[in-house]
């Protein structure tokens, strides 16, 4: 895409502007009632938050954006619970991740979130799983930490294999860790692709084009036959999904 068909218009600014407000205002509106449900059930709540109350944050922001977000499931129904993979690119992978509303989800985040005092405060009342994605030993070690507690609960857990998002090309080389998760929890990995996230919004930070974006949920992969001598092979074969999904040739 050239530069010029990446710059905003001044009404894509303005409603950016406004969606961004929007967005820290709902969360802001939203979280002492979160926190006095997870305070009167013992945090027994959290899946109802993750599930229910995290997509009402975030899914007025999209039309006040400019963006026509839609989930398709090409396997029918959700399956969990699982490890959830998913392209990493885009500033806007924050709202259609949070928008998802995927069940008994937990997320694989960036340390640095947490410098954000309500991320901080509802990330870890919640459950959500921060780790130092510039440390690969020590992110490898909080994976392998929070693998017990994840089977133990039946809970199921989002990863982006990408690490960051700022990699090179349109889908960057994949890290091992989601899908040692994936064995270590005897879960299927589920590949959702985000189309239309990259394409929109580019920068650092949520100021985006009006378009489409679509989350591509996408059938489970059995991880049962998968072992540490033939892993690097399975991960190729996923990564080669997406590529495909994305058109790269």
């Amino acid at each position: 895409m050239s530069d010029s068909k990446q710059r905003l218009t001044i009404t894509e600014y303005i409603r950016s502007s406004l969606a961004i407000v929007l967005f820290f205002l709902m969360l802001l509106f939203m979280t002492p009632f979160i926190l006095i449900l997870l305070f009167i059930s013992a945090g027994r709540l959290s899946n109802f938050v993750v599930e229910k109350i995290a997509p009402l944050i975030v899914k007025p922001v999209f039309p006040v954006a400019g963006i026509d977000f839609s989930i398709k499931k090409h396997s029918g129904n959700v399956h969990y619970p699982a490890v959830y993979i998913i392209n990493h690119s885009s500033t806007l992978d924050i709202l259609t991740i949070l928008a998802l509303g995927l069940p008994r989800v937990r997320f694989v985040a960036k340390w640095q979130l947490q410098y954000n005092p309500l991320f901080f405060l509802l990330g870890r009342l919640t459950g959500q799983v921060f780790i130092r994605r510039e440390k690969s030993d020590k992110a490898v070690q909080t994976l392998k930490k929070n693998v017990d507690r994840i089977k133990r609960r039946g809970l199921t857990v989002m990863l982006a294999p990408e690490g960051s998002r700022k990699h090179p090309g349109v889908i960057g080389p994949f890290k091992k860790g989601p899908f040692r998760m994936a064995m270590d929890l005897g879960y299927p990995i589920v590949p959702i692709y985000f189309e239309g996230n990259r394409e929109l919004s580019k920068g650092g930070f949520l100021f985006t084009k009006q378009g489409k974006a679509t989350a591509h949920i996408h059938d489970p992969i059995d991880t049962e036959d998968w072992t540490l001598e033939n892993l690097e092979e399975k991960i190729e074969e996923v990564r080669s999904l997406y590529l495909n999904w994305a058109d790269v040739n």
